[in-house]
């Protein structure tokens, strides 16, 4: 007897409908799934066998065939697990089921016959949803997440006897709901504030002027000065998420294996801090089957390198193209994936090797020759796509012994907020051009239009500092974004100012230039 059912599976951050094909005959006992399966869905012979058993239903010992349909793709994770059991079950003509064609079954079994959670839950119900399905059967710890996406019922169940009798109209479920809303407001909560940072006020208004922009920003300065402690704090004076933006940015948490039970949906805009040690795989993504890496983790959120110099060059290497792009694209034998990476970059360095030297109350023991093999680290065409250098001194004592906080991130969000609105006025009718940092040459010319005086202001440092071209541009995109913070239509030349301040790392001082 054949049995079919209906099942997903994920690729990249998209799921895919995945036909799935039972058949059993009488012939030497043998249980075979074909149609590329990975190794976790090839081990699911020896999970589907106990779990059909320890639940009280008996395993036919004849010729099993399973069929993963379409055939050539390959399939990975143990998601098939429940489809597989309960095709089985229909097959061997020990339960009589109707209607299966309304609905996915997805979850992995334990030996007990309990559902157990499987990765991209979020990503099959919005594909079911699309696809125009009635119904997910799907583990019980996925039903929040699944239940974002609405427009589709979802069915949770914690085991394969319960699965079997809701799809025998025996037990009925209630179809699992989130109130979006409610979920949202409970969600967009940080754990920290830009008031809990004492002094460095030049610094929180550049970081600002980035949050503003969206522009990558580099601090430099030395050790304790407060680098991480303000990135950190970054995200919390960006816009909040839409709900467009949080569903893509939990479909790729979800893809990775990071959604708790408790998170069904990211409401905040995601952090990200990799380790230096951290390798291309780590930071871009990849592996035998790709994953996502940082960079798409990061997306709509903030990737904030510390140490940056401590990182492998080659690495460092590879951000240029989402930075550029916002997106990665990862590419085997078999097959090519993208991942949206569109984020801000926060990076941190010290000024050398010791870290002192920049700092006037400690004597810095690093020689120019090591201070120039510490900086040469970085590449001149990463430094270039990051928009603002901002230098992170260290406190005074009257600095870290004041009392009055500053200003809470709730205000540096008010003022961020309308400079994106601005900009989302002026490129309303231009795709994926949402802020100043998006914007291409054709953008520029339009919109960055000069004085005399700005332009001979900006001829003067470009002679002095030597800058390269897309260094020019990136002056033009954070003057514009300081003028909308500002209100104001056109840029001025205290805005050019401002923004030659930010290129702290074209001055001849941080090459080691005694």
């Amino acid at each position: 007897m054949l049995a079919k059912l209906r099942s997903m599976a994920v690729l990249g951050i998209d799921a895919f409908e995945v036909g799935i094909e039972a058949d059993v005959f009488d012939m030497v006992p043998a249980f075979t799934i074909v149609g590329l399966p990975d190794g976790a869905i090839r081990e699911s012979r020896e999970r589907v066998m106990s779990a059909v058993k320890n639940c009280g239903y008996e395993f036919p010992p004849r010729k099993v065939t399973v069929n993963l349909a379409p055939a050539d793709v390959k399939k990975e994770g143990s998601a098939f697990d429940l489809p597989i059991a309960v095709g089985l079950l229909m097959a061997s003509g020990q339960v009589t089921i109707s209607d299966l064609n309304d609905f996915v079954i997805v979850g992995e079994l334990s030996l007990d016959g309990s559902v157990k959670k499987v990765k991209g839950m979020l990503s099959m119900a919005i594909c079911a949803r699309d696809m125009g399905i009635k119904g997910m059967i799907i583990p019980k710890d996925n039903a929040r997440e699944a239940s974002v996406a609405e427009g589709v019922s979802i069915y949770p169940v914690e085991n394969l006897s319960e699965a079997i009798a809701f799809l025998q109209k025996l037990e009925p479920i209630t179809p699992h709901s989130t109130d979006l809303g409610a979920l949202f407001n409970q969600a967009r909560k940080y754990g920290v504030d830009f008031k809990d940072v004492k002094g460095q006020e030049h610094v929180k208004r550049a970081l600002m002027v980035a949050a503003a922009g969206s522009h990558n920003i580099l601090m430099i300065g030395p050790p304790g000065s407060g680098k991480t402690m303000l990135a950190r704090r970054l995200p919390t004076i960006l816009p909040d998420l839409s709900l467009n933006e949080a569903l893509e940015t939990t479909k790729i948490h979800s893809v990775a294996g990071l959604l708790d039970s408790s998170t069904p949906l990211l409401a905040v805009r995601p952090y990200r801090s990799p380790h230096h040690t951290i390798s291309d795989a780590g930071l871009i993504g990849g592996g035998s089957y790709p994953r996502p890496g940082e960079v798409s983790l990061s997306h709509h959120g903030v990737l904030f390198l510390d140490e940056l110099p401590e990182f492998n060059k080659n690495v460092l290497e590879n951000l240029r193209q989402p930075l550029e792009d916002g997106r990665v694209t990862i590419s085997r034998a078999a097959m090519s994936l993208s991942y949206p990476a569109r984020f801000m970059l926060a990076v941190a360095l010290n000024p050398c090797p010791c870290g002192y030297y920049t700092d006037t109350r400690h004597n810095c023991t690093c020689a120019p020759p090591q201070i120039q093999r510490y900086m040469s680290k970085i590449s001149g065409p990463l430094l270039d796509r990051i928009d603002i250098h901002i230098e992170v001194p260290a406190l005074t004592y009257e600095e870290l012994s004041q009392k009055t906080p500053g200003l809470d991130s709730t205000s540096l969000r008010n003022q961020v907020c309308q400079a994106r609105s601005i900009q989302l006025e002026r490129f309303g009718g231009k795709k994926k051009i949402f802020c100043n940092a998006h914007m291409e040459s054709r953008h520029i010319r339009k919109y960055c239009d000069l004085d005399d005086s700005c332009l001979e202001r900006l001829k003067s440092a470009i002679e002095k500092l030597g800058l390269s071209a897309r260094a020019y541009d990136r002056i033009l995109k954070v003057a514009r974004t300081i003028a909308d913070i500002e209100g104001e239509e056109c840029i001025r030349s205290p805005h050019i100012s401002e923004a030659i301040q930010y290129r702290s790392l074209d001055r001849k001082l941080w090459l080691g230039d005694t």
